[in-house]
């Protein structure tokens, strides 16, 4: 307390706020305590450490770094003197690990470049040349193991055929599913050294001058495990070392220190790599099978040169990426039970040729700050950003032109309703944040079997209808011209009315398009809208619900926490493979998903149908008797008021005869009405029925219905009362209280 209060009735009082209160006086602070410099025990040598270590980045590699490979016995097998790790900084030039950012280091954001730089293009450029001398020995390597158990590699490999004079022997650190061990690689001019590894099942780590290889094995293990549960580089990279650390195999320094992640960035090229070249080699294997269907069309037209009365393709057809009655083999590849057909042409009325659902997903963004790394890979399924933003330039301009007035079958004001009720109508409305993410979702097209087709990438705060517009317009430009397809959109009704009013489509497109809501997302729309775009009311669509894309979804889902912090490219990448192994799945399994859909969609489904048409049959055939019975009703009254007023006059003898024929017509319709009800049965399926009058029937089933109605309604006010007795006990409670 300072000198100048002496006792604390003497503090000044604040009467702000909650009533009064005292406040403590300020204590001045000593200026010694502050102006003192205290040291930090072991500061400089932390700081002489890091400036060592620094300089050891920044000097170039030693041939022999001197580290050692340490196993827990002492096998004559054992290398003390082989390098380390693959430290070599071009294994961590191409990218940051995807976990690296995940695992809480707060300076890796810092340090990361949104950029690719010079030396990662060149990495990737050198990647991209020795992946395409590596196609042909992985080709041979994988048919000669096919089928076969692992041979056990010795301490030396070679793969020279020309007994080359020169070879160059490099010590490689080889990771196996059991086990890591230094071999001697021999590479020569005939053979080079990624040539030589990927001879012998062994993947190199970087392409040029590797430390490291991972058996392709191992990494074939992972990818299959990969598309299982997403689990990424680093959980693979600490599960080996752990792995190998209990089998007594452990990495150490120079120190005889062990490393604690000795293979995480070998192990994240290798991976990304060997991937990119099984890629090139399915690319080579389309490439062949496109040049062998060339051929054998080129056979099919020479054989119908020799023999004209046979039905033949055009020269033409074969240099038209679409033929006239074919879709493209992209599709045709993607789902063979959808586009493996050669008629098209039916009606939209009658269901189309053609059943694919779209819809858009915003949890698979990407941070802004993960950076992007150059383009090391060509997606299958992605469509080109230059396109999609093409498309929207096109809508845009369309949009400015004045609106032709739409024929829908749907009033405007139910399909505003639809529109203001889902968010996905809105293009303008934000679902993502775009201040730390650069991409904001995707938008995914895909085939009634659930098999996805494509995919465009979604860059906009909201779900635009560019993106749904360029799918569309992507699909069509690889159909036949008389193909006609059903889209289900869960916004259909407004994408459907949108595109009726602008020329946003070409106008020889729209002809060919129907448009409908999913089933799940069909009942949020007015009752107006479900009349016309729901599919379970639109006929020809049968089981088709549009819901794939959801079930998709979560077969995405482990994606997006990985995809989140990789860089753009290495994104698209992984959405891509994982795509490409669903696709491959599902087209394995497309026969069980048929059989599945046979019996439990359209048997059982049925048969449970037509057993309550069955049970409700009765009613209906009765209801419909009872109404004819009531039109006979009303023309008895019509032709005895008739043949009264005909009588009060003067009439010929004509219209007496024309008036007696009509009464004998109406009297045989009165006969078959009565047979109609004697064929229902009535009296064998309810006997109590027996001998018992149509008219009496029909009163029954009047006081039937009027019972069942009264009763609805007494449950309903029984149902307001009780709440309302309940909300004015609540209320008395509370008034208690």
């Amino acid at each position: 307390m300072s000198a100048g209060h002496g006792s604390r009735s003497s503090l000044p009082i604040t009467t702000k706020g909650m009533g009064r209160h005292f406040c403590s006086p300020r204590k001045p602070r000593n200026k010694k305590k502050t102006s003192t410099t205290v040291p930090i025990r072991a500061h400089a040598l932390k700081r002489q450490k890091l400036l060592d270590e620094l300089a050891d980045l920044l000097s170039p590699p030693s041939p022999e770094p001197g580290s050692h490979i340490c196993s827990g016995t002492t096998s004559p097998t054992d290398h003390p003197t082989e390098p380390l790790e693959p430290t070599e900084p071009e294994e961590a030039l191409f990218m940051l690990d995807i976990e690296e950012v995940s695992s809480g280091n707060p300076t890796v954001e810092e340090t990361h470049t949104t950029r690719p730089t010079e030396k990662s293009i060149s990495l990737c450029a050198s990647w991209k040349a020795v992946i395409r001398t590596m196609i042909d020995p992985f080709v041979k390597y994988t048919t000669a193991m096919l089928g076969k158990p692992l041979p056990v590699l010795g301490s030396l490999l070679s793969s020279c055929t020309a007994h080359c004079q020169e070879q160059k022997a490099t010590n490689i650190l080889c990771l196996f599913l059991d086990r890591f061990t230094s071999i001697s690689v021999l590479s020569c001019d005939c053979s080079t050294l990624p040539q030589t590894l990927i001879s012998h099942g062994l993947f190199p780590t970087a392409p040029s001058q590797p430390r490291m290889a991972v058996s392709v094995e191992l990494l074939s293990f992972y990818r299959a495990l990969f598309e299982r549960s997403c689990d990424a580089i680093y959980a693979l990279a600490a599960a080996l070392n752990t792995y190998y650390n209990r089998r007594g195999f452990r990495v150490t320094n120079q120190k005889g220190t062990t490393v604690k992640e000795p293979f995480r960035c070998g192990l994240s090229q290798a991976v990304q790599w060997y991937a990119i070249l099984q890629a090139e080699v399915d690319k080579q294997v389309d490439d062949i099978l496109q040049h062998c269907r060339r051929l054998v069309k080129l056979s099919a037209i020479e054989s119908c040169s020799l023999h004209p009365p046979m039905s033949c393709p055009s020269p033409s057809t074969l240099q038209e990426p679409v033929s006239q009655g074919s879709c493209a083999e992209v599709l045709i590849q993607c789902c063979p039970a959808c586009f493996g057909g050669v008629s098209f042409g039916t009606p939209l009325d009658k269901g189309g040729d053609i059943h694919v659902a779209m819809d858009g997903n915003f949890h698979h963004r990407h941070r802004r700050s993960a950076g992007i790394s150059p383009l090391f890979y060509e997606p299958s399924y992605f469509l080109p950003k230059a396109q999609v933003d093409a498309v929207g330039r096109h809508i845009d301009q369309a949009r400015q032109r004045p609106s032709k007035r739409s024929r829908s079958m749907v009033p405007d004001e139910a399909i505003d309703q639809c529109e203001a009720s889902y968010e996905a109508a809105d293009g303008q409305k934000q679902k993502a944040s775009t201040d730390g993410f650069d991409d904001t979702g995707l938008m995914a097209l895909i085939c009634r079997h659930d098999i996805p087709l494509f995919f465009a990438n979604i860059d906009t705060p909201g779900e635009q209808q560019k993106y749904s517009v360029a799918l569309i317009q992507h699909l069509f430009s690889l159909l036949p011209r008389q193909a006609n397809v059903v889209v289900l959109y869960d916004v259909g009704c407004v994408l459907s009315r949108s595109l009726s009013r602008f020329d946003i489509l070409d106008q020889v497109l729209m002809p060919r398009i129907r448009f409908a809501t999913t089933a799940m997302h069909a009942y949020g729309h007015e009752w107006a809208c479900q009349l016309v775009y729901n599919p379970r009311l639109i006929s020809g669509l049968g089981l088709s619900d549009g819901e794939g894309t959801e079930r998709l979804r979560s077969r995405f889902i482990k994606l997006i926490g990985i995809e989140r912090v990789s860089s753009r490219q290495r994104r698209i990448w992984l959405l891509d493979c994982h795509a490409t192994a669903i696709g491959y799945e599902m087209r394995t399994e497309l026969g069980d998903w048929i059989r599945r859909r046979l019996r439990k969609g359209v048997h059982e489904q049925g048969s449970a149908t037509q057993e309550v048409l069955d049970n409700c049959g009765l009613k209906k055939e009765l209801d419909t008797v009872l109404a004819l019975q009531a039109d006979l009703d009303t023309t008895t009254k019509v032709v005895q008021g008739a043949r009264a007023t005909i009588e009060r006059g003067n009439v010929t003898p004509d219209i007496l005869d024309a008036l007696a024929s009509v009464e004998r017509s109406h009297t045989r319709l009165v006969i078959k009405a009565k047979a109609l009800y004697s064929s229902l049965n009535i009296h064998e399926q309810f006997p109590q029925l027996t001998n018992v009058s149509l008219d009496f029937v029909r009163t029954l089933l009047m006081a039937r219905d009027l019972k069942i109605n009264i009763r609805c309604h007494a449950a309903a006010a029984d149902n307001a009362l009780f709440q309302s007795a309940g909300r004015r006990a609540r209320f008395n409670d509370l008034i208690l209280r």
